[in-house]
């Protein structure tokens, strides 16, 4: 079998609250007719046609080639520019997406589904975190109604940001955290684990927006909350500084949406800066990239809940590698507020129940782009898979 041609096509639709919901799709067709789909994690309306662009470049490497040799198929586009950025964004967003492809093609290949690929599974159903938004209002009571509302729907885990509130805040740019925007945010966070109790887990994201005196402050308030964890309480890129943020309290810290393949990981465990891994496994490196990621975490102990505010064709790829790791505890779901988040894919529905997503059993990915609806959604006049 040879790969015959690789497209792309970015999709999605601004509505409020849907932060993550612009996507580059690939699409890898061979010469016995098995098409592959994989999706990139685009980061938002900004790079979704750059990350298109680097599909299309990409294609010359793959045009001829084995798409079950996925591993060096993967290092050939990996090693082909290092000097020129193939480890970094967006070209790994572009690779993500591309080795995703290539896995559904391998599934349906050998007619299997993509866990069995990376050595079975350890569970049917990956558990979820909901990702709310409390609405217009930033009073408290309106986190907790949010919250309850939520919970109601079977999610036994929640997540709120509080870094862009606006209360009491001092200066757009400044990253300190001033005493009447720390007092909100702290009982903002009290009010909410008082509003649903400690039998719901309950994580804080941070977005990277704290200078490091305000994140001490803030994780060591909040230690008798007992936050599932803190997330990103400092920028990304000084793991030094989100190390002495762990150091300096029991509240668990949480990093890794902006961290990619398996090298910046390892940094981040060998230097303890975190108690928990996130990396988006839509533009991390790709489903094997990604096992192995949990796997090296595993080898620390580490926890992985990786961000997630992909697809449901994503999301199922994100399933697939959670399913084939000891070593997992929760994937974030982000789309309850997309109205057309489930009509976007095709497969086994309703995608999510309960707070849980099952896994598929059909070959590959299992999930396919609904063509109808997904040429009716695509981003600023961009051309459907031909």
């Amino acid at each position: 079998m040879k790969i015959v041609d690789v497209q792309a096509c970015v999709i999605g639709k601004q509505e409020p609250h849907s932060g993550g919901s612009v996507w580059t799709f690939v699409r890898i067709y061979t010469d016995e007719g098995i098409v592959g789909t994989g999706e990139c994690n685009s980061a938002g309306a900004a790079t979704g046609f750059a990350t298109k662009e680097i599909v299309l470049t990409l294609k010359q490497l793959l045009i001829g080639k084995d798409p079950l040799n996925i591993s060096p198929l993967y290092e050939t586009m990996r090693r082909s520019g290092r000097y020129g950025g193939t480890s970094t964004v967006p070209v790994m967003f572009a690779i993500t997406g591309i080795e995703n492809a290539l896995y559904d093609i391998a599934g349906k290949a050998l007619n299997v589904p993509v866990y069995k690929l990376l050595g079975g599974k350890f569970r049917d159903k990956i558990r979820l975190y909901a990702d709310c938004h409390a609405g217009e209002s930033e009073e408290p009571q309106a986190y907790v109604d949010k919250a309850l509302e939520v919970i109601e729907e079977g999610y036994c885990a929640i997540k709120f940001d509080v870094d862009s509130t606006g209360v009491g805040k001092l200066d757009p740019y400044n990253w300190t955290v001033g005493a009447k925007e720390m007092s909100y945010i702290i009982d903002l966070i009290k009010s909410v684990r008082e509003g649903i109790g400690f039998e719901i887990d309950l994580a804080i994201d941070c977005h990277g927006q704290f200078d490091l005196p305000s994140a001490i402050t803030l994780a060591k308030a909040i230690e008798d909350v007992r936050l599932l964890w803190l997330e990103e309480p400092v920028p990304a890129e000084n793991i030094s500084a989100l190390k002495q943020v762990r150091a300096s309290s029991s509240t668990v810290i949480c990093t890794g949406e902006n961290h990619y393949t398996r090298f910046e990981f390892v940094e981040l465990l060998e230097n303890r800066a975190t108690d928990i891994i996130m990396p988006d496994l839509a533009k991390a490196g790709g489903i094997m990239e990604a096992k192995r990621i949990a796997d090296i975490a595993d080898a620390y102990y580490v926890p992985i809940a990786p961000h997630n505010v992909s697809s449901p064709l994503g999301m199922m790829a994100a399933c697939h590698v959670m399913a084939a790791v000891p070593n997992f505890l929760l994937l974030e779901f982000h789309g309850r507020e997309i109205s057309w988040w489930q009509d976007l894919c095709d497969g086994d529905k309703p995608f999510i129940e309960n707070g849980f997503m099952s896994v598929s059993e059909k070959p590959g990915i299992g999930v396919e782009l609904n063509d109808k609806v997904a040429k009716s959604l695509l981003w600023k006049g961009d051309t459907y898979f031909s």
